[in-house]
């Protein structure tokens, strides 16, 4: 069975990814920050949460030891900080000042690797805290890497599908087509297989993409031969694309998170799904197994993070479902939702007054400055504005959880529908407050093509504020 023991709630936006260490659980979000939890009960660190930061962190991961824990964000940092007091210990700036979306330490703690979004490898020295070594690959971002369990070479996946195995030395060992729309995740297992025979050492490893497959993998590596990949079998555990996948700490299962806002654990002897967990409201972007222990994490859209205690000792089941909950549209809503939402998006002081005027999701949804003011009383205009702006990213998230966004409408930088959106020397479009504080932040650079920005002139881009609003028009008739 697989149980959950404990949800976290503390990010005010989207989870990004989840890491542990043998004692403490991190998270890392949209919302720029990073926290820390220790496992003993789940409480957050003193320390925590880590506000370095400058934009959204989209991964973080600590090192073999557990005293440092890494993060890496849009803002173009890879951050080291220190597990034991929160202290930074280095801001690793990447060579191409790129969006940085992946980063891992090597097994032994020699190197720590950083992928960026213009398909840039940094390779870090952890005990200088300098750069050793970089690369790049030839086509899409860098979204997923993983460390093979000798520290011998690592593996990179990228959204243009390829999943590339490089040495220490930064040269590109291997490369392999490996899922047409697009890598997003990839693992490798911490228990190699050994063939003495004939010297030879296997490790499988794991990679899940935009196709919604998992493919399982085997690297064969030795001294004289080289490194070689080969294509062992397919996982279709999910109805939708898969954002994450990892192996248990002794390689006999598989858990993968996926736009189905399902978990899938897997056991990997016979490739069967021993649980499905459906707790989650939003996209899973993240899974992971806890070192030696039955605990396993997943994070996702709907801003939190749920801790499953797994037993390892029952023998598979076939496919169950722990916890399924359907989840209610917004204006099915009770009261008591939207008290927990209330709660949820810092408004708890309306709580009383909500539930005595019956507020429900439906009239939440219908909410306007005119009755916040006449009907509810909410004298203070910026508590009124407030309200109204919650709502208003209520409904977004409604109608992006409906519909595709055109691609053209999402900013750059944030991945959020654009409301002011303007146009930069580089000639693309961004949301005007992303953009500005891409600009305070002393860049220089187009945050889509890295070169030098000519002029930090923004000019509103009517024309596309106007295609956006027709678009939202025509989603909510």
């Amino acid at each position: 069975m697989a149980t959950l023991i404990h949800t976290l709630a503390d990010h005010s936006d989207d989870v990004n990814c989840c890491a542990f260490s043998s004692s403490c659980l991190a998270t890392c979000s949209l919302d720029k920050t990073v926290r820390v939890y220790s496992l003993n009960d789940f409480s957050e660190l003193p320390y925590s949460p880590l506000k370095g930061h400058t934009y959204a962190v989209h991964c973080c991961c600590f090192s073999p030891s557990g005293h440092a824990l890494a993060s890496c964000s849009t803002d173009g940092t890879t951050m080291v900080w220190d597990t034991g007091d929160g202290r930074v210990l280095a801001v690793l700036e990447q060579p191409s000042s790129s969006p940085v979306r992946v980063c891992r330490f090597s097994p032994e703690s020699t190197y720590l690797v950083s992928g960026a979004a213009d398909g840039s490898v940094a390779l870090w020295n952890t005990q200088s805290l300098k750069l050793y070594r970089s690369g790049s690959v030839k086509d899409g971002s860098l979204v997923a890497c993983a460390f093979s369990p000798n520290g011998n070479f690592f593996v990179t996946g990228s959204s243009c599908g390829d999943l590339t195995i490089w040495d220490d030395k930064m040269r590109c060992l291997c490369n392999e087509k490996a899922h047409d729309l697009g890598v997003t995740c990839c693992d490798i297992s911490s228990q190699p297989i050994y063939d003495g025979e004939h010297g030879f050492r296997h490790f499988q490893m794991a990679s899940c993409g935009q196709d919604n497959q998992i493919k399982l993998w085997l690297i064969f590596s030795a001294d004289s031969l080289g490194v070689e990949l080969k294509y062992k079998y397919t996982l279709n555990g999910h109805s939708a694309p898969v954002l994450a996948c990892a192996f248990s700490w002794d390689g006999q299962m598989l858990v993968s998170g996926s736009v189905d806002k399902c978990v899938v654990i897997y056991e990997l002897s016979t490739g069967s799904t021993l649980h499905t967990l459906s707790q989650h409201t939003r996209y899973v972007t993240t899974c992971v197994f806890a070192p030696r222990s039955p605990l396993l994490a997943s994070g996702s859209m709907d801003k939190t993070v749920n801790i499953w205690q797994v037993d390892l000792t029952q023998p598979c089941t076939g496919n169950t479902v722990e916890k399924e909950s359907a989840e209610v549209a917004v204006e099915d809503w009770s009261e008591d939702d939207v008290s927990a939402w209330l709660w949820a998006q810092d408004l708890g002081a309306l709580v009383g007054l909500f539930k005595r005027n019956n507020i429900d999701g439906k009239e939440l949804l219908n909410l306007s400055r005119e009755s916040l003011t006449n009907e509810l009383k909410i004298e203070s205009l910026g508590l009124r504005r407030k309200v109204l702006q919650k709502i208003d990213d209520l409904r977004m998230k409604m109608l992006s959880d409906a519909v595709a966004v055109p691609d053209e409408f999402l900013c750059p930088i944030t991945r959020e529908l654009m409301k002011d959106p303007v146009i930069a020397a580089d000639g693309y479009s961004y949301e005007r407050e992303a953009m500005e504080n891409w600009l305070n932040n002393k860049r220089r650079s187009s945050p889509m093509t890295n070169l030098p920005l000519p002029s930090p002139l923004l000019t509103p881009n009517r024309t596309l504020k106007m295609a956006i609003s027709r678009w939202l028009e025509t989603q909510q008739k």
